[in-house]
């Protein structure tokens, strides 16, 4: 029989929430409890002439703090009441909104519940209506969290990224990072629908195991089939399995992993290189950006990046691919630049330039 309470949250939507400390919320609602028994406390003390008490007719400092117990716990035993109009209007019109406030701090905690599960319909709800043209990152594991580093850093909105993993370690990862997730297992439908994925841009998949990715990948294309789907396979072998389940680009992340480990046993240095270029923040990168005006019809050889590839029309060319010899409008570079460029900016060092003035 499925767990109660795992079945109770597949597909949900989880938003990032402030944490608040338990021990804080505590002593705030103490000292809030104590204070309003402080202040009706005074309140009837400072009007004592007001009030009756049946036993000797005289009302004390422990009368006053008797009669508020047991007024602000709606008890009311009826021994000492206010006589005069004074103290009538004063239970009528601070006592009385007192208590309330006394007894919805005695039930709190259920009316807090109650308040944060509508203020998180109201979060989804809203969620949902603007959430279009987004990228869904299915598997919040090493890849997953790495995929979303580097967009991130590279300018990607975090409000436009949502996470679908059943795991609740996952589910604390992302939260922590800031993210939108939904609870469940991407090989069902519903769970992916809950994710907005028929209005997705981009998917991106990093399950445990590629039978899981190949059929993530089926639901999410016949969702969506005009989305860009990236995924990460473990084994070779299934890399045209997954492109035929519907995939645009898919990493071989063993084999990536073992070519990297080989290069650096024949060659520290360039093992070194592979390295430096696949980590994010540090020394160089590959990025991709647009062809300049003034760099139509030039060799790409001759330009200040190091350009390492041409993509023209849909198809990637190597720099030394007679076929871009000469570049032409619409080409966009693959390049190796300095870690500290933006991937998109027109070349190192003059990210403001202009994309559209014409030659000298």
């Amino acid at each position: 029989m499925p767990d109660e309470e795992t079945t109770e949250h597949r597909g949900r939507v989880r938003l990032p929430a402030i944490n608040r400390s338990p021990w804080w919320e505590l002593t705030r609602r103490v000292l809030l409890a104590f204070g309003i028994l402080g202040f009706t406390v005074a309140l009837v003390w400072f009007d004592r002439d007001g009030y009756g008490d049946s036993s000797d007719g005289e009302v004390d400092l422990v009368d006053a703090i008797y009669y508020t117990t047991v007024t602000l716990s709606t008890t009311g035993y009826g021994d000492i009441a206010p006589v005069s109009s004074g103290a009538r209007l004063v239970n009528a019109f601070v006592i009385t909104p007192l208590r309330i406030g006394f007894l919805v701090l005695l039930i709190g905690t259920t009316i807090e519940v109650l308040a944060n599960q509508g203020r998180e319909m109201f979060r989804v709800a809203r969620w949902r209506k603007h959430m279009d043209a987004h990228l869904v990152v299915i598997g919040y594991g090493t890849k997953g969290r790495s995929a979303v580093e580097t967009l991130v850093n590279n300018g990607f909105n975090k409000e436009s990224i949502v996470v679908v993993d059943p795991s609740s370690t996952a589910l604390g990862d992302a939260h922590a990072d800031g993210l939108a997730v939904v609870t469940g297992d991407a090989t069902r439908r519903e769970v992916l629908r809950r994710a907005g994925v028929a209005r997705a841009k981009q998917v991106i998949i990093t399950t445990d195991r590629d039978d899981s990715t190949v059929l993530s990948t089926l639901n999410v294309r016949q969702l969506n089939p005009d989305c860009y789907v990236v995924a990460a396979v473990r084994e070779q072998d299934n890399v045209p399995l997954v492109r035929q389940s519907g995939a645009d680009s898919v990493v071989t992340s063993s084999d990536a992993v073992g070519r990297l480990l080989g290069l650096s046993t024949l060659s520290p240095t360039l093992g070194s290189v592979m390295e430096d270029l696949l980590t994010y923040g540090e020394g160089l990168e590959v990025a991709e950006r647009e062809l300049l005006v003034p760099e139509v019809g030039k060799q790409p050889q001759k330009l200040p990046d190091q350009v390492i590839a041409v993509v023209r029309d849909g198809t990637v060319h190597r720099y030394f691919d007679p076929a871009v010899t000469q570049l032409a409008r619409g080409d966009r570079l693959i390049v190796v630049r300095p870690a500290e460029e933006l991937p998109w900016a027109p070349r190192p060092g003059t990210h403001g330039e202009d994309t559209t003035d014409d030659e000298d």
